[in-house]
């Protein structure tokens, strides 16, 4: 399998309901492919500083941000390949660079400090470690995806995200899929990703079914909720 390291583009986001769901996609169809590793389970470690400063800054939406996240698709064993990422947004581009290993050897090297390689991306990692000093496993994100790619234009992408859940406790790839929503029942996270425009049959799709752009992060919510339960006494709510 063959992944891409280095992306710039824009990620537009849509909150959706099954119906309008069920409504792009029978008009993709017309312009679009499922990807071949399209419909996939995809877990995430968000790493921070102990007092969240990384998405605390995200959320008051600076021309600048940036996160660290240690991804794999599905459940992880200690042999299986992972995805170390650093994601940062620049004035609305979306910046990523990511480089894989083993889930023991990437925990290794970022809970433990061996190094593990050489690269160019590795070292952006390394500075990024530098910079912020202290940083830890804070919250694990899972979610299933349905992933799509325009027919003329491979880097056009639209992607389905559902089951978004959350969880600050057992932080391990390898520990499964659980934990607490994060959206309303009956929607989905819709993104769209391009280096260019979106086109017209799409903007015309969402138009006329009254879909609006929204701002919307998941390890964001994730943080939200969990400072909501720490307030509430540690009491974990849906």
């Amino acid at each position: 399998m063959s992944y891409q390291s280095v992306f710039k583009r824009y990620e537009i986001k849509y909150l959706v309901t099954n119906e309008q769901k069920k409504i792009i996609m029978q008009e993709m169809k017309k312009y679009m492919y499922a990807d071949k590793f399209g419909k996939s389970t995809i877990c995430n470690i968000y790493f921070d500083t102990p007092n969240f400063l990384l998405i605390r800054r995200s959320l008051e939406h600076p021309l600048y941000k940036e996160k660290l996240r240690l991804r794999s698709y599905g459940t992880a064993n200690h042999n299986s390949t992972t995805f170390i990422e650093i994601k940062k947004k620049y004035k609305r581009v979306v910046y990523k660079r990511r480089t894989e290993m083993s889930e023991s050897e990437s925990m290794r090297y970022l809970c433990g400090g061996e190094h593990i390689g050489d690269s160019q991306i590795l070292r952006e990692v390394d500075y990024f470690l530098e910079h912020y000093k202290g940083i830890v496993p804070q919250v694990v994100i899972s979610y299933n995806r349905e992933a799509f790619y325009y027919k003329n234009d491979y880097d056009f992408r639209v992607t389905f995200d559902d089951n978004i859940l959350w969880r600050d406790y057992d932080l391990s790839l390898c520990k499964g899929v659980y934990g607490t929503p994060i959206l309303r029942n009956n929607y989905s996270l819709m993104e769209i990703k391009t280096g260019t425009a979106v086109p017209l049959w799409m903007t015309n799709l969402l138009s006329e079914n009254k879909i609006y752009k929204t701002s919307f992060s998941k390890y964001g919510n994730a943080y939200l909720a969990l400072m909501q339960q720490r307030a509430n006494g540690g009491k974990k709510y849906a």
